[in-house]
């Protein structure tokens, strides 16, 4: 029986982005959150115990590529809007093995369109007509954008790793399915994220546990590529705003306006570790800091244009690198040292990936 409460089913509810939407979407008093999620070696493991603890919330452990999984959960739950956010994500990861990115990200996204339009389809008035499904992305399917250029929702797609060709494949998957068989879709193209409980394979994570662990700070290259830069918790309220007012069929850009080179954003990084956690040898925490070999196909610079969804949904964000997302990050982690600590003595050791020795 189809009702009118708000129930939202997130793909990929257990990870670092994922979670912080489901977070945002049980505080938006969302009746129901289901959360679909395969539990690889970057969910949450908080996830098997009933994370987050809210009675509205209900985890389902399946592959995004089980086509009777998906299915089976989606008529179960009856989702007034899927928020699709599994897939691989560690760029560096698609560079040594692209197979997983491919199978998750691209044939994934597929199994859950075809699932999402034969649910849609049978949908009775109203529901049919307020369906959504939202589809997050990554500003990497653009390439490498000049010195002042902003990529913008027309920007042309030239992805150059195997992990932002895998999505750009899913971008274009998702335009087809609305075009093709009318699927009220909507993507998002996002920044890089960083706050708690990212796994500590990305930059700003990466570099606190390994600071911590009296580690050296690998910086790629020269360290001179630009990312923009968005607190996770604004990026999920983006998401919100996009599932609520956004329009059927379009792109928004999600970024922050907080373009720093990676070398910049080590410094800060040191800065606030002498501060919150100095050395035990008196050294300041750059003096660890190492240049290594870049990875291959690595993009100089990614700048967001977020005006489209800041004028069309009246949305900005909170939180800025400068302004206490950096400083709250930092204390974050200080904080929950058990949860990286548990990870690191795990399966994954902080140790260099991406250089493109295997395949």
């Amino acid at each position: 029986m189809i009702t009118t409460q708000r129930v939202a089913l997130v793909t990929g509810g257990a990870g670092f982005i994922g979670g912080a939407l489901v977070r945002a979407l049980l505080a938006e008093q969302y009746d129901r959150v289901v959360t679909f999620d395969k539990l690889t070696y970057a969910a949450n493991p908080l996830a098997r115990s009933g994370w987050p603890h809210d009675p509205r919330h209900e985890l389902v452990i399946a592959d995004i590529c089980n086509a009777a999984a998906v299915s089976r959960a989606i008529a179960t739950h009856q989702p007034t809007v899927v928020f699709h956010l599994a897939a691989e994500t560690h760029v560096d990861r698609s560079i040594d093995a692209a197979r997983p990115f491919v199978e998750t990200n691209v044939v994934g996204t597929q199994v859950l369109l075809d699932a999402c339009t034969s649910y849609w389809r049978e949908l009775p008035e109203p529901a049919r007509s307020a369906f959504r499904f939202v589809h997050c992305s990554t500003d990497e399917v653009f390439g490498c954008a000049g010195p002042d250029e902003l990529f913008s929702e027309t920007t042309p797609y030239a992805p150059s790793s195997p992990y932002a060709a895998s999505k750009a494949a899913s971008d274009h998957l998702v335009r087809a399915w609305h075009a093709t068989y009318g699927l009220p879709t909507l993507i998002s193209n996002c920044g890089n994220n960083y706050g708690p409980w990212q796994f500590p394979e990305k930059l700003i994570p990466h570099m606190i546990v390994r600071a911590l662990r009296g580690d050296s700070l690998p910086v790629y290259g020269n360290g001179l590529q630009q990312r923009d830069w968005i607190f996770v918790d604004d990026h999920a309220s983006a998401l919100c705003r996009i599932a609520s007012h956004g329009a059927v069929g379009r792109t928004y850009l999600v970024g922050a306006r907080d373009v720093h080179t990676n070398r910049t954003v080590v410094d800060a990084l040191c800065v606030t570790l002498d501060q919150f956690a100095p050395r035990a040898d008196g050294l300041l925490h750059a003096s660890a800091i190492a240049f290594v070999t870049d990875r291959p196909g690595h993009d100089t610079r990614y700048a967001l244009d977020p005006s489209r969804i800041e004028h069309e949904l009246n949305w900005s964000p909170l939180t800025s690198m400068a302004h206490g997302g950096l400083d709250a990050t930092v204390q974050w982690y200080l904080e929950h040292a058990s949860w990286w600590r548990a990870i690191l003595d795990g399966a994954y050791d902080a140790s260099r990936l991406g250089l493109g020795t295997r395949s």
